[in-house]
């Protein structure tokens, strides 16, 4: 009988998470590291060697498991180059401004947004954008590197096999062209097609671990290590395993650094007419099948507005003071305008602004998951969820954001699961399809108060400031 484990990596962008998983879906360990961004040459860099010495030393907990597979997940901004078995730089942090002529330049090449399902986004956001300012700073190592995303470049760190794999290739990239399934013309026509390493599916068996990782972290030498794909692809894969949702008409909210609505639909739509501006994209699931979706940077909004008060709005004992703030909130009208990470969500131009700000710090907090809930809410309009939706990741923990929602939106039926483990769970759902996750799905109960009026001062106050949609 196999008895082996299976051991998760989660590059988020936040957070680093390594977690171990018995056959049966169940988390044996967890670990996590904070990331930091680093400085080199004056750009911010994602920090790949201190991850993969970190990684590398999570591992090495494990020699005593008997561990038969790695499987890792990555965020979707991240592109590595490799020279000669080694990086030829440090990956771009997609929060590293791009210069502005060398952005204009590279928008003038983008091709349609009904050909790419990719909105042009802020800094390096679109690994295209990245690609055509590193064939600017270094020439020469672009014209021979071996590309691959951020989520492979850790299956390439774990064996030394390079591959690409198309949830990371097709997550607001500019680089594929999902109804088609292959590289964007513009990828093709600048060579970055041909530089990015073989596709694989996101379940392939890249290889087994590299001497050299066997040695350092004492795991038998026949570890198989899987391709991996993108993070909230991993999310909808684990959302995929609860009976209600698979096959039916559902919409995903992914909740982290980054809130993604992602809608599973057995209609036919016309991606194209999704509203490019307001950051809506298509993604690609595990699949091969493009995915209408919508998002915000939900958790940075959330945690620029607490900073001060350090207490998050997911912990479980703050619950019943947050919901109790929420009437104090609407009768004096005190809200939150967007946007607060300039150049995402649905109001990327908004200009971010309290209105009666309350003083207390209680009411501030809830106050952010109202905003985080209104902005969802339209978010969630302008990919036509209907019917069902579930809630998963950090914030599915935080009541007021939660039942708010379900205040905005009687249309919906809105259940939550579990809040911490979906990514690595829905990974885990890339070697067994048949796991299921534990319990049951818990519908969430609307608010004890009539959000309505607040949602329409709200975005009346939006329209009247930043000149922008009211909904």
């Amino acid at each position: 009988m196999d008895t082996g484990v299976t051991v998760v990596i989660d590059l988020g962008k936040t957070l680093s998470k390594v977690s171990l998983w018995d056959r049966a879906g169940q988390m044996l360990d967890r670990q996590v590291r904070p990331n930091r961004p680093i400085i080199d040459g004056g750009l911010r860099r994602l920090d790949a060697d201190g991850i993969g010495d970190w990684l590398i030393e999570c591992l090495s907990r494990y020699s005593g498991h008997p561990v038969q597979r790695i499987i890792p997940v990555g965020h979707g901004a991240g592109v590595a180059a490799l020279i000669d078995g080694r990086l030829a730089f440090a990956p771009l942090d997609y929060e590293q401004a791009i210069p502005d002529d060398i952005l204009a330049a590279y928008r003038a090449e983008r091709d349609p947004f009904a050909i790419t399902g990719s909105p042009a986004l802020p800094a390096g956001l679109n690994i295209g954008s990245q690609l055509y300012w590193l064939q600017h700073l270094y020439p020469r190592q672009m014209a021979e590197a071996t590309l691959l995303p951020w989520a492979q470049y850790w299956a390439w760190f774990l064996t030394g096999r390079a591959v690409s794999e198309v949830t990371s290739l097709g997550c607001h990239s500019d680089v594929w062209s999902p109804a088609i399934a292959r590289f964007s013309p513009m990828a093709t026509r600048l060579g970055w097609a041909d530089r990015f390493a073989p596709l694989v599916g996101a379940g392939d068996i890249v290889g087994p671990i590299s001497d050299r990782v066997a040695n350092a972290t004492g795991l038998p030498a026949g570890v198989s290590v899987l391709a991996g794909l993108h993070d909230s692809n991993a999310a909808l894969l684990a959302a995929r395993g609860y009976a209600g949702i698979d096959g039916q008409e559902a919409t995903v909210l992914s909740t982290g650094t980054w809130f993604i609505a992602m809608r599973l639909t057995p209609d036919e739509l016309d991606l194209a007419a999704l509203p490019e501006a307001r950051d809506c994209l298509v993604n690609v699931d595990a699949y091969g099948s493009p995915v209408p979706s919508a998002r915000f940077m939900g958790g940075r909004e959330i945690e620029t507005v607490i900073e001060i008060d350090t207490r998050q709005v997911d912990i479980k004992p703050d619950q019943p003071l947050l919901r109790a703030a929420v009437p104090t909130i609407c009768a004096n009208g005190s809200m939150i305008l967007p946007t607060l990470a300039p150049g995402a969500g649905p109001f990327p131009h908004g200009h971010a602004d309290w209105v009666n700000r309350p003083d207390d710090w209680i009411e501030r907090r809830a106050a952010a998951c109202l905003y985080a809930a209104l902005v969802a809410d339209v978010s969630l309009d302008l990919i036509g969820t209907r019917e069902q939706l579930l809630i998963e990741g950090r914030f599915a923990a935080a009541e007021v954001f939660v039942r708010a929602l379900a205040s905005l939106r009687p249309d919906l039926r809105i259940y939550i699961a579990n809040a911490q483990n979906d990514v690595s769970f829905g990974a885990l759902r890339l070697i067994n399809p048949a796991l299921r996750p534990d319990g049951q799905l818990v519908r969430a109960e609307p608010l004890p108060c009539d959000l309505g009026t607040y949602r329409h001062a709200w975005r009346a106050a939006i329209a009247d400031r930043n000149g922008g949609p009211r909904g």
